[in-house]
């Protein structure tokens, strides 16, 4: 029974078995997350972030374990438990545009994966999992936080 549950929440309720694009299918359930989170005070959602990124580590090797292989593409837990970092502390329930600017930077970096999330994809097990996805989710909060501060120059 435990293990069927940490296989469904390694792959997303699912969505890890999406033929086309798992991952940002799997990064869908973030946005869910990071909606839900939308009301907190910004070191709330920080902390919460940050707790979703340390569950990724286990529930991804949880899914290694059960799947076989490295980074197995049905794995997504990295991608929806990080997604959440993409917005703490931008105002995205009053400009919901920003939700989805977080969601294309979220995955533009994760594919592109800049240094030193490539490297850290090489750790073993859940832990390169999901560290290359924590890294990338950190550059696209920066990302998204710059763009916010333009929009609000400009305005």
């Amino acid at each position: 029974m435990f293990k069927r549950l940490t296989l469904l929440l390694a792959t997303g309720f699912g969505l890890g078995y999406s033929p086309v694009a798992p991952g940002t299918a799997g990064t869908l359930l973030g946005v869910g997350i990071a909606a839900a989170a939308g009301s907190l005070a910004w070191p709330w959602q920080a902390g919460l972030a940050a707790l979703l990124a340390l569950l990724a580590v286990p529930l991804c090797q949880a899914g290694e374990d059960r799947l076989g292989g490295k980074d197995d593409r049905r794995i997504v837990a990295d991608e929806y438990l990080t997604f959440p970092l993409c917005v703490v502390g931008l105002p995205w329930p009053e400009h919901p545009w920003l939700l989805g600017l977080a969601f294309l930077t979220h995955r533009a970096l994760d594919i592109v994966k800049p240094p030193p999330a490539m490297q850290a994809q090489r750790l073993k097990g859940g832990l390169g999992v999901a560290a290359d996805d924590v890294i990338s989710s950190l550059y696209a909060l920066g990302v998204n936080h710059l763009v916010w501060l333009g929009v609000k120059a400009l305005t």
